[in-house]
């Protein structure tokens, strides 16, 4: 084996890593929200959570990855500690499906159909058939997801094929033979075992390299197989370096993988080693094969599982004694870096953190039309800490939905992550106008003003307006109601009306000396705040219409509304119009 082969064999784990990366995001990106619907079925017992483990890691191709999902998951509140547990069971016997995919590089026989099974005939084919589809469908991102697992396979493929290659030249080399004759030593190939899976961080590569080595012949079962149970323990390394900064449960999370996965290694590997010294079965010296090695990893997996299943209760308080309560982030740790890597939910956790944002600014505009004729020093600086805590949503919703956007995102969860960007700003933008309601009770107050009664009234008349607009575009955000989201138009249409006949009925005051010019700019910076307040509500409903139109014009939307008005949307005019007329109010 000479430099050349090295470069090959790197190369190899090169397109191998690579492969199992591609095919897992196109699988991962082909099941979409669907994520989100099998975590809900998750919650129910511990049984569909290991299924969830299994199903999710056979999706993606990666153990580790399905881990780190856990944590995100766990660290953001989406799963609970005990939900945790069945899951990343069921990841450890998925990744099994990846090794059994690879075992076909080892299939050879005369018969064609059995040729066919192998992969240096069908790889080529599923690359041809991968780029037809990528060059033939270009704007059709379903079937670009589907040639990018193909190609993922493809490179998986083709990479073991050159690493098969690359080392078979070691079968000559007695110091090789020697140094797998070592690992039949269960400590030492234990130790191989996590170290090279720790490295790569992929069990399925892991996996995958010790595969391609046993076509040479000189790997024996003995060897193998305490290599097998070391990968397991090498997968952790991901979970545990991803948990550093997460909440405690997260942090314990990767814990109960790295536990299970290590006391699993130590009962089967001291079962293993008894039952070697005393039987010697004949099978230990034999040469394994890369079936050998996908049924000796799915064994492992299952006997681990079978043993520790009963004892989760026990895993988990093992994890709390071992992590103690600490304080946590609060509702900001649903922004979880972690999620990243699943883009669906990290915008669902996204939307709960905006909805959250949406209900704090709603409660700002509330304390600060309780104070505006009452005024209350207390509250006032309520309203202004609460406008601090919405741009700090802002600041860190925005920061974590561009992240998402740099993600390989499907084109509805990239609509979804346009809408929450947009959105955002008008959220912010609420507590802002919050505290200008603030300032104009305070200057009220301070310079002992005072409104007449009639424009008291119609103040009043244009806050309840507002309010409910502002509980309309919210509920329709909320809840994704289109349809309330529809009414909200033509209650702003109703709020600038408003602005307008407040501000007449004011000059009419002035002419009859019953105001002044003072209040005059009171009330007009107070009515302008009350008439932003209904844009940014307008916004909010325009913006969901749009995106759920595939566009993204929003002047263009209201304009055409307003030009052509239809049956629904005056009969909705007019019903807030009169509902919401100053003409009622006795002056």
């Amino acid at each position: 084996m000479d430099i050349f082969n090295v470069f090959s064999l790197l190369g190899g784990l090169a397109l191998l890593l690579y492969g199992v990366k591609l095919m897992g995001q196109g699988l991962e990106k082909k099941a979409g929200g669907k994520l989100k619907t099998l975590l809900a079925a998750a919650t129910s017992t511990k049984f569909k959570g290991f299924l969830l483990g299994v199903i999710i890691t056979a999706v993606i191709q990666s153990s580790a990855t399905t881990t780190v999902m856990v944590v995100g998951f766990v660290n953001s509140g989406i799963l609970t500690l005990g939900q945790a547990i069945g899951i990343i069971m069921g990841a450890n016997l998925g990744t099994s499906v990846t090794s059994w995919i690879m075992s076909l590089i080892g299939v050879d026989s005369d018969v064609m159909w059995v040729q066919f099974l192998n992969p240096r005939t069908f790889t080529p084919i599923i690359a041809f058939v991968a780029i037809i589809m990528l060059l033939a469908f270009k704007k059709d991102s379903k079937k670009a997801d589907t040639a990018s697992i193909l190609f993922g396979l493809s490179f998986l493929m083709y990479g073991m094929q050159i690493i098969t290659e690359a080392v078979s030249g070691l079968k000559d080399v007695p110091e090789f033979a020697e140094l797998m004759g070592m690992f039949s030593n269960p400590i030492l190939g234990v130790l191989a075992g996590a170290v090279i899976t720790a490295i790569i961080q992929s069990s399925a590569a892991s996996v995958g390299i010790l595969q391609a080595l046993s076509l040479n012949g000189t790997l024996k079962y003995s060897s193998a197989i305490p290599i097998i149970m070391g990968q397991n323990i090498g997968t952790c390394v991901t979970a545990m370096l991803s948990s550093l900064g997460a909440n405690k449960n997260a942090k314990r999370a990767a814990f109960i993988h790295l536990s299970f996965n290590t006391i699993g290694t130590i009962v089967w590997l001291t079962v293993y080693s008894v039952v070697n010294a005393v039987l010697q079965p004949a099978v230990s010296n034999e040469a394994v094969t890369p079936l050998g090695i996908a049924i000796c990893h799915s064994a492992f997996n299952i006997l681990t599982i079978v043993t520790l299943a009963p004892f989760n209760k026990l895993l988990e308080k093992l994890a709390c004694l071992v992590i103690r309560e600490g304080s946590d982030k609060g509702e900001f740790a649903l922004l979880d870096d972690r999620l990243l890597s699943t883009p669906s939910i990290a915008i669902d956790r996204s939307r709960t953190v905006a909805i959250s944002m949406a209900h704090e600014a709603e409660r700002s505009l509330e304390l600060a039309f309780g104070i505006l004729f009452d005024y209350n020093e207390k509250t006032a600086q309520k309203v202004r800490d609460i406008e601090e805590a919405v741009d700090k949503y802002e600041d860190s919703l925005g920061t974590y939905l561009v992240k998402v956007s740099n993600q390989n995102t499907s084109e509805a969860d990239s609509h979804e992550v346009s809408k929450l960007l947009h959105m955002i700003g008008d959220f912010e933008r609420l507590s802002d106008h919050a505290v200008n309601i603030v300032e104009s009770a305070e200057e009220i107050h301070d310079k002992e003003l005072k409104f007449s009664d009639g424009a008291v009234n119609e103040i009043k008349v244009m806050i309840s307006a507002v309010r409910e607009i502002l509980d309309m575009s919210i509920t329709a955000f909320e809840n994704n109601d289109l349809k309330t989201a529809v009414s909200v138009e033509p209650l702003e249409q109703v709020v600038d009306w408003l602005k307008v006949q407040i501000k007449s009925a004011h000059v009419e005051r002035l002419r009859k000396q019953e105001c002044t010019i003072e209040m005059g700019f009171v009330l007009s910076d107070l009515l302008t705040n009350l008439e932003r307040i209904s844009d940014h509500c307008s916004n909010i409903a325009v913006c969901m219409i749009e995106i759920a139109h595939d566009s993204f014009d929003m002047h263009e939307y209201i304009n055409n509304l307003k030009s052509e008005v239809t049956k629904e949307y005056k009969k909705c005019y007019e019903y807030y119009k009169q509902k919401y007329s100053i003409d009622k109010i006795v002056q």
